[in-house]
């Protein structure tokens, strides 16, 4: 029942495999719808992030979630108030500037508790954005302490990406940036602190570990990042090589989110950049008829399910990409229109968005009742950059 549920709330077939199991396919390619209103994108992300900030305690629709979700400086939670802070920004209502400002002030303005990792810094971002709206440079103060830290003691061990044992932690090179959903995570964070104190050193640090990162994980031959160490060997049922929509996703909207905080004359912009349009050149063309991009991104589009935190994340990069006159609006407007569209599809009638793919490092199984902190701060950024290019 749940599965034929799914499919209909997706827009997709259903059909019969060898083993008797229904899977959904995607429909047949059609042409891009015509870009919403900028009302009608505003009234959507608002309804959306109503309902995320409604049920920021109660999490009984994510019945796997971990007892850390429930924490604004987490990963998963912290990606939810960062996109929170463009949304601020572009509605005229006060209520989400004011629910970024008592958090901040909940937390103390602090990073999560973990010094070295990624995932902890995201959080940073949103209480930059508060220092700019009013919160002033006390709330700058104790993530500075956090990242003079760092730069007194940085890590150099290597990238290689080795799992811990059940219950023994993080993986030991977690300390760097050694998965790509990091470059999502921590360098936005840095650039925007270096731009905001004045201080080079916060960039330079930045700069240096993200270069490492890319060095490293960038299929330099598939435009696309590897998530980690672990799957170079790895491959799909069909000998492609394991390319996470998500973690893609990170890294793309990563950049969207990065590079406006580089000064435009600065040398080390064009690295970023010319990354940015060889990512979109290649996800352009991953993009499924349905308007979804894959779980995993060289699979089969016509096996593959919908998934909604990846979609997002995509359809952010390319509408700011657009937007930044970085990307061509003839090539990648369709994208982003079929994109939004998909997007809103997998809004439920109550303001939820479904079709999440849940915690993993890979792609997985996704419902359409699945839903993630995550996720809305995914739609959240592909509305806002959608909302720019709209009238």
């Amino acid at each position: 029942m749940k599965l034929k549920l799914a499919a209909a709330l997706a827009g997709v077939a259903l059909t019969t495999a060898g083993s008797g199991m229904a899977r959904p396919l995607a429909p047949a390619v059609a042409a891009a719808p015509a870009l919403p209103s900028r009302a009608q994108v505003m009234a959507s992300m608002e309804r959306v992030a109503d309902w995320q900030l409604t049920h920021l305690d109660d999490l009984s629709y994510m019945p796997a979630a971990r007892p850390s979700t429930k924490r604004a400086r987490d990963w998963q939670q912290a990606t939810f108030w960062v996109a929170l802070t463009h949304l601020a920004d572009r509605s005229s209502s006060v209520r989400y500037k004011d629910a970024i400002f008592a958090k901040g002030k909940e937390e103390g303005w602090r990073l999560g508790d973990r010094l070295y990792h990624a995932d902890d810094h995201i959080i940073g971002a949103a209480w930059i954005w508060a220092a700019r709206h009013g919160a002033g440079v006390q709330a700058l103060a104790p993530m500075r302490a956090s990242f003079n830290q760092i730069l007194a003691a940085p890590k150099t061990n290597d990238l290689l990406f080795t799992a811990p044992e059940p219950g023994k932690g993080d993986p030991t090179c977690t300390t760097r940036w050694c998965w790509c959903d990091a470059l999502f995570m921590a360098p936005p964070t840095l650039w925007a602190l270096s731009k905001d104190t004045k201080d080079k050193r916060y960039a330079a640090f930045a700069d240096k570990e993200y270069r490492a990162t890319t060095d490293y994980l960038f299929d330099k031959s598939e435009d696309l990042y590897f998530r980690d160490s672990r799957f170079f060997d790895q491959r799909g049922s069909h000998g492609e090589k394991l390319f996470w929509s998500r973690g893609n996703g990170w890294v793309f909207s990563g950049l969207a989110r990065m590079i406006p905080e580089i000064p435009a004359k600065d040398p080390r912009r064009p690295y970023y950049v010319k990354l940015f349009k060889e990512m979109a050149a290649k996800l352009v063309k991953l993009q499924r008829g349905n308007g979804y991009w894959p779980p995993s991104l060289l699979a089969d589009p016509e096996r593959s399910q919908d998934e909604s935190s990846g979609t997002g994340f995509y359809v952010h990069g390319m509408a700011w990409g657009i937007k930044a006159g970085l990307l061509d609006r003839k090539t990648y407007l369709p994208a982003v229109t079929k994109g939004w569209a998909a997007l809103e599809r997998a809004v439920q009638p109550n303001g939820m968005l479904g079709w999440v793919q849940q915690v993993s490092d890979r792609p997985d199984v996704v419902k359409a009742e699945d839903a993630q902190f995550y996720g809305t701060g995914a739609y959240l950024l592909a509305g806002a950059a959608v909302h720019d290019l709209t009238r």
